[in-house]
């Protein structure tokens, strides 16, 4: 065979070898079904260990984005700005989750999950130890936008752990405690931030704690946390097999894969917006979610307002409530897991084939309660002839609400989407946290303004509106999933 000109010579004169006589013969797969090297049977307690130290992750960012809000008015007096500006540290922040996703996506299908977790939580650390000693407003903020952008890997990168190790059966379950974080940290995070501020530490140290947390974390990922990314574990086992057999034919699929730059834009940029825009079931349920996220960031701002304006309590004392919040989202939990065998049963009947409609339930039933909360909320605590406590319970049906919704519909556009699940996801947190990005610069303002009882109501008028999505999709979902073009391109 004549050499041609543009091919890579063997050097030392050797001609190039014979082709493989079938490829496929040297590609190296798991053994089924119980190949200890496949993450889906490694051992319950190693899953819990990586599961438990991937999702606290997802609560050291999510309570580093939120923390700040009680550190606002000092940050005022400190640097002489306007309330606005100061509540740009929260904000920036949350921006920073959604410029996240085009990097730490990506990343986790090249190089793997452990490696982006680590890089993430070391850079959100670090700018956030950036920002605790800044000494003008300007590298505050900054450094709060760039520490919510490495921040975000958790975000994008925790749901592909619980996949990679988890089946349909536990997947959901799994998903459920990474949910419970991504809200956790914003409601925990004022009650520790407040009486820090309180405390003769300061504000700063509200960044210098989130940032020893953001430490610890990492070196738990570095210890208890080894790599899931099936291809990356069997370009692993391929490179054994190749030294055991002398054989360097043998190889894994993943080797083959070469960085197409234009082929990350495509799939981790361009991909996500065109489902925005195409996919009506990508667009609805996301923009839900968002309203959801961004009144998580709304409460942020207002119940501080609300208990200190309306009530008279004291920095510190005034986050307590928050308390109400956290144990709407710990009930909503317990809910969620009450219909899982439910979920196992269907399964089952089903021949182990999924219906993405059936995470729907719970989401039905979140959309009446989120709405009852707030508008409870809102006619209860705007003035203080009404027990203080009333508000507070209404801060139960809110959380019960929003941990509802937001949950079960993740899982169902990552059931409904799995082929185009790292996109699907990457749209999801892009819009989510783009949007929530404005509610801290506003929601002071809309409840000083309108008050409390019109700008709830508000809130809650437009929370109705919202009811009928999951309830469309529980009905047309397979119907829209069947006439989606990038499914059934793929």
């Amino acid at each position: 065979m004549a050499i041609q000109d543009d091919w890579i010579l063997m050097g030392g004169g050797m001609p190039h070898p014979q082709h493989c006589p079938n490829r496929k013969d040297y590609i190296v797969t798991f053994s089924e079904p119980h190949d200890p090297l496949n993450p889906k049977n490694w051992t319950t307690r190693k899953k819990l260990s990586i599961a438990t130290t991937s999702c606290f992750a997802t609560l050291v960012a999510s309570f580093n984005s939120a923390v700040f809000t009680a550190t606002e008015s000092q940050v005022l007096q400190t640097f002489s700005v306007g309330r606005v500006v100061a509540a740009l540290g929260t904000s920036l922040f949350v921006l920073g989750f959604a410029f996240g996703p085009p990097i730490w996506a990506p990343g986790s299908e090249l190089i793997g999950r452990r490696w982006p977790l680590c890089i993430g939580m070391l850079g959100c650390s670090i700018f956030t130890i950036g920002s605790a000693v800044s000494k003008d407003i300007q590298t505050l903020l900054i450094c709060r936008f760039f520490a919510g952008v490495f921040g975000a890997s958790p975000l994008c990168v925790v749901p592909a752990v619980l996949s990679d190790i988890y089946d349909d059966t536990y997947r959901g379950m799994a998903i459920q405690f990474y949910a419970l974080t991504v809200f956790g940290g914003p409601f925990l995070a004022p009650i520790v931030g407040e009486f820090v501020v309180k405390s003769s530490l300061g504000w700063r140290w509200t960044l210098y704690l989130s940032a020893i947390l953001g430490f610890a974390n990492l070196l738990s990922l570095l210890f208890l946390v080894q790599e899931t990314f099936t291809p990356l574990l069997l370009v692993e086992k391929a490179a054994r097999l190749r030294k055991q057999t002398g054989n360097w034919a043998i190889h894994a699929e993943h080797e083959r894969v070469e960085l197409d730059f234009d082929a990350v834009v495509r799939k981790y940029l361009t991909r996500p917006l065109r489902m925005l825009a195409t996919e009506p079931i990508v667009l609805l349920v996301s923009m839900y979610m968002s309203f959801i996220y961004g009144l998580v960031y709304a409460l942020l701002k207002a119940y501080p307002y609300v208990f200190s304006h309306t009530y008279g309590m004291e920095m510190g004392v005034r986050a307590l409530p928050f308390l109400g919040l956290f144990l709407g989202i710990l009930l909503a939990l317990a809910f969620i897991i009450s219909q899982h065998l439910s979920y196992i049963r269907k399964l089952e009947a089903n021949n182990g084939k999924l219906v993405p409609e059936w995470r729907l339930g719970p989401p039905i039933l979140g959309a009446f309660m989120f709405p009852i909360g707030l508008f409870w909320f809102a006619w209860t605590g705007f003035k203080d002839s009404i027990h203080w406590i009333s508000p507070v319970v209404a801060g139960v049906f809110i959380g019960f609400g929003v941990l509802c919704i937001f949950l079960p519909c993740f899982n169902y556009l990552v059931d409904a989407f799995l082929p185009l699940a790292a996109s699907t996801v990457a749209a999801n947190i892009m819009l989510r946290s783009a949007f929530a990005a404005g509610f801290p610069l506003f929601s002071t303002q809309m409840f000083e303004n309108l008050g409390v009882q019109w700008a709830g109501t508000l809130l809650g008028c437009l929370s109705v509106a919202m009811i009928p999505i999951p309830m469309m999709f529980r009905s047309y979902g397979a119907l829209l999933r069947g006439r989606s073009r990038m499914l059934n391109g793929v």
